[in-house]
């Protein structure tokens, strides 16, 4: 759970995240917060299933998911953001392929026709053209790239090597999964209760434009060798006869 400046729904955020019984583990990055997150998280220190990481100068929410994924412990690992527009009720949806063995991967979309809060049509359609984007370079059909609910077999986020500090982290995974052509990435649909740029949204049209930017170099002038530390094959066995 990547955090920065969020301290009207980290405690309750996390809180719901707990409460959930498929949760073994929670990792949380505050990424050099100014308002009071990092104080308010202190409650939280002595529960046995949090891991509280802080990063002592900002470096954006990439720079927050890696370290989390380097902290990674359990078989599974899901990307939480630190206030509601994502609701964990929906995690026996994104591990369910998981478990079952059916994926190594697993996006949660928001445009699977899920009934919910009606979206603002701009931010929307930018999402939805990133995708087209996405999935025109990658050579893999999603319906939500930017989805922040991505899970992964641990030892398959960990194999990935990443760099984005920013925004681009999910460009960059996204093109990197997809240039195995051996792992099988699933999508689920998914709740999404969006909110609005006043209430704490951070991600802008400077993002977006440097998301186009992310698909071109990530899928066309990013080397194998810095997509993955080992060979897929190594990591998962199973993979050797797909």
């Amino acid at each position: 759970m990547p955090v920065y400046n969020e301290e009207n729904t980290i405690c309750t955020i996390v809180q719901s995240v707990l409460a959930r019984t498929e949760v073994g583990e929670l990792i949380i990055i505050d990424d050099a917060s100014k308002d009071a997150s990092w104080e308010k998280l202190q409650i939280f220190a002595d529960i046995p299933e949090v891991k509280l990481l802080h990063q002592e100068v900002n470096q954006g929410k990439g720079a927050a998911i890696i370290r989390g994924f380097a902290e990674a412990s359990l078989p599974f690992v899901v990307i939480q953001d630190a206030d509601f527009e994502y609701t964990p009720e929906d995690y026996p949806k994104l591990l369910a392929p998981l478990i079952a063995d059916k994926a190594e991967v697993v996006y949660g979309s928001r445009f699977m026709n899920v009934p919910g809060q009606v979206r603002f049509f701009k931010h929307e359609m930018g999402n939805k053209l990133l995708t087209f984007c996405s999935n025109f370079f990658s050579d893999i059909h999603l319906s939500d790239m930017e989805t922040c609910y991505k899970c992964f077999k641990r030892e398959v986020i960990q194999n990935l090597l990443l760099t984005s500090k920013r925004f681009g982290i999910e460009v960059e995974m996204t093109a990197k999964l997809a240039r195995s052509r051996k792992l099988r990435i699933w999508e689920v649909p998914i709740s999404y209760c969006p909110r609005r740029y006043d209430e704490g949204k951070k991600i802008g049209w400077r993002d977006g434009i440097a998301a186009f930017w992310h698909i071109v170099r990530f899928n066309c002038f990013t080397s194998e060798k810095k997509c993955y530390r080992k060979p897929w094959e190594k990591i998962l066995p199973a993979l050797i006869n797909r």
